[in-house]
């Protein structure tokens, strides 16, 4: 009977130790997220507001920087980063090629933080002037669109102009040098260029349509983690609203983070509306003209339907078990 008592006793033992591990790996989750520079994701990396939302629901965080949303989106795919942000044709070539992520929020775009520009002696003094002339961008960013839009303003097409893609870093050396005649792109680059350069803007977004910009998880991650997903987009909501009421404190907090001056960040921090939103009709349907546009300029294989990938958050009910 003791040796009997022992087994029993020694199975309770592992049964319960084995809980409890189970335990511990459920509340040890992790998110990876992605980020740029000039998104609000850096301002909150920045505060730690992120990780104090999500520590609660049992998750750690992990941060990895990219250059542009097209590179962010090429670590989704491959299952390296599991949430980021982007401008909005990113996710239009992703989808165009297959990569398997969903829509899960978004924020307004801006008019003014973004520009197609020259030099200052430029002969260039318009935006007819472009045609046949070298402009420097990153490929499937928000930029491609900003270029499309002003190329129809001017009555000119795509193929009137020779894009030249460059990452933000290279294309501003291939400015410098002259080895391009314009440069489009994205606070801070845009920034940064207007304060250590001697720039002329031919156009930013003013108006035209602006596009929104998104919050993007893989599919997985989104149907796995539904209540890290609204946390997240929570906190990016109260975080933006606590930027457009303190634009110098957020410069502050930011300028030693990003290698930039107060002044230069605090200019791009002000161009920006950050208030992000769960995605609705409304912002489907203007990302929808954004994929028809690429389309159209032949600069994507195939159409694709925005809604197809769109998160729905549609298990309140399911939430606590969820994770």
């Amino acid at each position: 009977m003791k040796h009997t008592l022992r087994q029993i006793l020694s199975a309770a033992a592992l049964v319960a130790f084995a809980a409890s591990s189970t335990s511990a790996l459920a509340e040890n989750k992790q998110v990876r997220i992605g980020y740029q520079k000039a998104g609000l994701l850096a301002i909150l990396k920045a505060q730690g507001t992120i990780e104090q939302k999500l520590k609660p629901l049992g998750y750690s965080v992990s941060w990895f920087e990219f250059p542009a949303g097209p590179q962010l989106l090429e670590a989704l795919n491959s299952g390296s980063v599991d949430f980021g942000y982007t401008g909005a044709p990113p996710p239009v070539f992703a989808q165009a090629a297959g990569v398997n992520f969903v829509y899960v929020g978004a924020e307004p775009g801006a008019e003014s933080n973004e520009a197609i520009f020259v030099k200052a002696d430029s002969p260039v003094r318009s935006l007819a002037d472009l045609k046949g002339k070298r402009i420097a961008l990153q490929k499937g960013s928000s930029s491609n669109f900003l270029l499309l839009q002003v190329l129809k303003k001017a009555g000119l097409k795509f193929d009137d102009i020779k894009p030249v893609y460059l990452p933000p870093a290279d294309a501003r050396a291939a400015f410098e040098s002259s080895d391009v005649d314009a440069w489009i792109v994205w606070d801070p680059y845009y920034a940064s260029a207007q304060q250590a350069l001697k720039v002329r803007t031919l156009a930013d977004y003013a108006g035209l349509p602006k596009p929104f910009n998104f919050y993007e998880a893989t599919r997985g991650f989104a149907q796995n983690n539904p209540q890290a997903v609204r946390a997240l987009i929570e906190q990016l909501r109260a975080g933006g609203l606590w930027v457009g009421a303190h634009p110098a404190e957020t410069a502050a907090l930011l300028a030693p983070k990003v290698g930039l001056d107060t002044a230069t960040v605090e200019k791009w921090v002000r161009r920006v509306p950050y208030a992000a939103t769960p995605i609705d009709d409304r912002i489907i349907a203007t990302q929808q003209t954004v994929a028809d546009a690429f389309y159209q300029a032949k600069l994507i294989p195939k159409q694709v339907v925005v809604k197809d990938n769109v998160w729905r958050d549609d298990t309140p009910a399911r939430t606590a078990t969820a994770n």
